[in-house]
């Protein structure tokens, strides 16, 4: 089913007049990029931007958008969007200054046209419009293209974002309660800039939990939590990040090698800190490329301080005991790692690896650390390969 996109930038912000809500910061970027990377990542392969008026910032924000690979439109009618529209596409909207998260739009590209997503709050940020005596319009909504025709055929006199939810109700759209998840995030209609950033630091803390392993969870997600809104906050590029990580990581493998195992470990495991963080940056500016070749550094970074460990233990105990060992655990990790399958919680990762190596090195007992923490990456392979036996 071909996805569209539909992002309303109609409203003022409250408290800076002249300014459009859509344009305001938002994690780092505007809040219509924001929208539009959610939009992209769920499928979309074109935007329109439904627009009263067009600002200098508005249109940046537009190009900006535009850089990422999909086509855009502005429009200032639904007979505009109608025309811009494939017939037979499906059309997520997202309301006029709408934060919310991916899982929620996922909720919607997910569903059949003509749904709605609801809530039964109707005295909160959530609520963007009544929909009946015990439901609000959440902001999201996927709609059949022919929904922008039949508002077009229309008197002109009307609200464009409002007068498409009407038609889209009388056309009996079906209704989805918006997910807790979304509700705890933040979602919900913001056009004052003070608020919203603290609505971004919500989303922004939603969006560290994505990754579900046990080291993420009681690691590095509660590390990224708190480095990233700080990071977002003053700016900080991608790309800084990533070179911060690495000069990290180099110095890391370094100090293992001239046998300051303890002072290595940690030195890695603070890398993959760095990049774990400077992967979900390079997420949330949009940047999928870089953010997905951080995941990979963090799995090289791991395999190179565990052989490198190995090697230096081997050397100390005159036995290749140690450096077979790890050659074993990056073997088995990455085939692993390789698995299709949706990991469990207990499932290894490299970060999870190295965080095991570094307690055992640090104990003073890195051959047993490593004798363990292969075994622990031979059973999670061994458990991948029975879920894909099982989804065969």
């Amino acid at each position: 089913m071909m996805l569209a996109g539909l992002i309303f930038a109609t409203e003022e912000a409250d408290d800076k007049p002249g300014a459009l809500a859509a344009t305001l910061p938002f994690g780092g970027m505007t809040l219509i990029e924001y929208q539009a990377r959610l939009l992209i990542a769920c499928g979309a392969g074109h935007l329109m931007i439904a627009v009263a008026r067009v600002t200098p910032a508005l249109l940046g924000a537009v190009n900006r958008i535009a850089k990422r690979g999909v086509a855009i439109d502005i429009v200032r009618s639904a007979e505009e969007a109608s025309a811009k529209a494939h017939p037979l596409a499906a059309v997520i909207v997202l309301a006029d200054g709408l934060v919310t998260t991916e899982a929620a739009v996922r909720l919607a590209a997910g569903s059949a046209p003509d749904t709605l997503i609801v809530s039964e709050d109707a005295g909160s940020q959530i609520a963007v419009e009544r929909v009946d005596a015990g439901h609000v319009w959440a902001g999201i909504a996927a709609i059949a293209a022919q929904r922008l025709a039949d508002t077009a055929a229309l008197p002109r006199e009307y609200d464009f974002q409002s007068t498409l939810l009407r038609v889209a109700v009388q056309a009996g759209a079906h209704q989805v309660q918006l997910p807790t998840s979304a509700r705890r995030a933040g979602h919900g209609v913001e056009r004052n800039s003070s608020t919203l950033a603290s609505r971004s630091n919500a989303v922004l803390a939603a969006l560290a939990t994505r990754r579900t392993s046990w080291a993420d969870r009681f690691v590095f997600t509660p590390i990224t939590r708190l480095a990233l809104p700080l990071l977002v906050s003053r700016g900080i590029p991608p790309w800084s990040v990533v070179a911060t990580g690495g000069v990290v990581a180099v110095g890391a493998v370094a100090m293992i090698l001239l046998d300051w195992t303890i002072a290595g470990v940690v030195g890695a495991v603070a890398a993959v800190a760095t990049l774990s963080t400077g992967s979900l940056l390079g997420w949330l500016r949009g940047d999928d490329r870089l953010a997905r070749r951080q995941e990979a550094a963090i799995a090289i970074v791991s395999a190179l301080a565990a052989i490198a460990l190995g090697a230096m233990t081997a050397r100390a105990e005159m036995t290749l005991t140690a450096l077979v060992l790890a050659i074993a655990l990056v073997v088995t990790g990455a085939i692993g790692e390789r698995a299709r399958a949706r990991p469990a919680f207990w499932w290894g990762s490299p970060a999870g690896y190295l965080l095991l190596l570094a307690v055992a090195t640090i104990a003073g007992y890195p051959a047993i650390g490593l004798a363990i923490v292969a075994s622990y990456a031979a059973a999670t392979l061994a458990a991948a390969v029975e879920a894909l036996r099982e989804k065969a």
